[in-house]
């Protein structure tokens, strides 16, 4: 069972479509964070005041510059609802998606990942009861073509720690926990915490675990493609070299 990629483009009402038919040069390049999108607007035109407006109706204005390269906006925006978005139905149907999701003349452009060819036949089917859909390449993937870099969202490594683990487990690597040879002990860390070492080791475990099941989907995608166990014994060496 071999991996598959698909891209394609879908409109629907959505925040961002109308911008985007309107301002047929611009680029809106859109990430998504637990609660909000971030958003990244581009043009190589230089940019009207009616654009900026529009563009700063859309959210916080974290970075804006204008030069000879047109313009390059980033934004965090909390419009759209995730209660029921698109991304919901990529998991309904076992595929996984690549960010981000580019904007662009009224379109909105994804890419997935798949373990099935037919997960992304019936995703595609789904999608077109309620949006206009255009196919722009379903490609079969090797695991050395697999962008390893946008398997993993961060915000979904991070789903479901509290913020004491997630503190636990920032002091821990900041301090050289998880170096070899490792560089603190739990009880040196705990001792930089107003709580009991039993406590700080209970949240960075819980952390830990977490962190690791919240990959796996993502190490099953990297490893899907490898018929050889680098941890396997290899019968045929003599057992001499075996042993070193």
């Amino acid at each position: 069972m071999g991996l598959h990629q698909a891209s394609f483009r879908v409109k629907h009402e959505c925040p961002y479509r109308e911008l985007s038919e309107h301002y047929p040069d611009l680029t809106i390049r859109e990430w998504y964070l637990s609660d909000c999108q971030v958003l990244e607007i581009t043009a190589d035109a230089t940019p009207t005041d009616e654009l900026l407006d529009d563009i700063n109706r859309l959210g916080t204005t974290l970075h804006e510059s204008v030069d000879e390269s047109g313009l390059h906006v980033v934004t965090k925006s909390c419009l759209c609802s995730f209660e029921g978005s698109i991304l919901d139905r990529f998991e309904e149907h076992g595929c996984l998606y690549q960010p981000p999701t580019i904007h662009r003349q009224g379109w909105e452009h994804y890419t997935v990942i798949a373990f099935d060819e037919s997960d992304v036949r019936r995703l595609l089917r789904d999608l077109e009861n309620d949006r206009d859909i255009e196919v722009l390449s379903k490609t079969a993937l090797s695991e050395q073509q697999v962008p390893h870099s946008m398997l993993a969202p961060v915000d979904r490594l991070f789903e479901d720690l509290t913020d004491r683990q997630l503190a636990a487990l920032r002091l821990a690597l900041e301090n050289g926990y998880y170096e070899q040879p490792r560089k603190t002990s739990l009880r040196d860390l705990a001792d930089q915490t107003s709580v009991a070492r039993s406590t700080y080791e209970e949240h960075l475990r819980k952390a830990e675990n977490k962190l690791l099941t919240n990959a796996g989907k993502f190490l099953r995608l990297v490893t899907a493609q490898s018929t050889a166990d680098p941890l396997q014994v290899d019968q045929s060496r003599p057992a001499e070299q075996r042993a070193g």
